[in-house]
């Protein structure tokens, strides 16, 4: 009598509907994680959607939640596509450098400029409000990850890393061409040298936007050591489809922002300077993912 069949169990086959399989709850469970980050961005987009409807109280609360619900979504992605200490990874060292830098800057003026939070964006941590550190950590997820995908071809370990710094790093900055206009015309924070500032773009000075390249630029190579490069066993079609959610967002916040400036806002400097300076890298990035998703 052959013993095969007494001492290993008999396996379901791929695809078999049942605990484990796609179609029972073991496969849900599985998929369920994977389907959090895609409502979360939803929720996002709605959020923005509704902000140039809004005013007020529900304009404050909108600001606040639209970041929670951002910073959410890319801790949730980096979880699921990379583990959970990667997505602990990114909290920390973004999160803990926005956090320094914007506690610094907010104590001697280094290295944005002299500046003050109001006391509309909610609880503070060492003088800066918590959803700050929150807001350098949404954005620096998909930065990252633009930033690793356009680096990708490099030869060596060295380029590749200074490469993903310099593109992921001023995208990062470039979307404070958009963030820092709205926020100070929303009075969350002012600056007490506004001057010089960009054409067209008063009330936020050069300084600010120097030292945003100077954090972003630093943040992302950070991340950059710290975070795992790409899912295990992934090849690059599969990587870039379970990378869509962040780049969507960063799409929509360049895209969209920009509209937004220009359609609701009645700011075209700051739609011109923020379409342009983030499509530097975001195009050619959406571009790549695009054909390697199509692969």
């Amino acid at each position: 009598m052959d013993g095969s069949a007494t001492t290993h169990p008999r396996r379901a086959p791929a695809g078999a509907d049942g605990p484990a399989g796609p179609h029972g709850t073991g496969g849900a469970a599985r998929a369920l994680p994977h389907v959090l980050p895609l409502v979360l961005a939803g929720a996002v987009v709605l959020a923005q959607i509704s902000y140039p409807l809004l005013s007020g109280e529900a304009l404050r609360l909108s600001t606040i939640v639209t970041v929670l619900l951002f910073a959410t979504a890319s801790l949730v992605h980096a979880a699921t596509t990379r583990g959970a200490r990667a997505a602990l990874a990114v909290l920390v060292v973004a999160g803990g450098l926005g956090l320094l830098a914007e506690t610094v800057g907010v104590r001697t003026g280094v290295p944005f400029g002299e500046y003050a939070y109001a006391d509309s964006l909610g609880t503070k941590a060492l003088g800066v409000p918590v959803v700050v550190p929150l807001a350098w950590t949404m954005m620096a997820w998909p930065c990252l990850l633009l930033g690793r995908r356009l680096a990708a071809g490099l030869p060596g370990r060295a380029a590749r890393r200074a490469a993903t710094a310099a593109a992921g790093g001023l995208t990062l900055a470039a979307w404070d061409l958009y963030l820092d206009p709205q926020m100070v015309a929303a009075g969350h924070w002012t600056w007490r040298f506004p001057e010089p500032a960009l054409p067209g773009v008063p009330g936020v000075p050069l300084t600010n936007y120097a030292g945003w390249v100077l954090v972003a630029l630093v943040m992302v190579a950070a991340l950059d050591v710290v975070v795992p490069r790409s899912a295990p066993d992934a090849d690059p079609g599969a990587q870039a489809r379970a990378d869509l959610v962040p780049a969507a967002l960063l799409a929509w916040t360049w895209l969209g922002s920009g509209l937004a400036n220009l359609a609701f806002f009645d700011r075209p400097a700051v739609a011109g300077y923020g379409l342009l300076a983030m499509g530097v890298c975001a195009g050619p990035y959406l571009v790549r993912v695009v054909r390697e998703v199509r692969r």
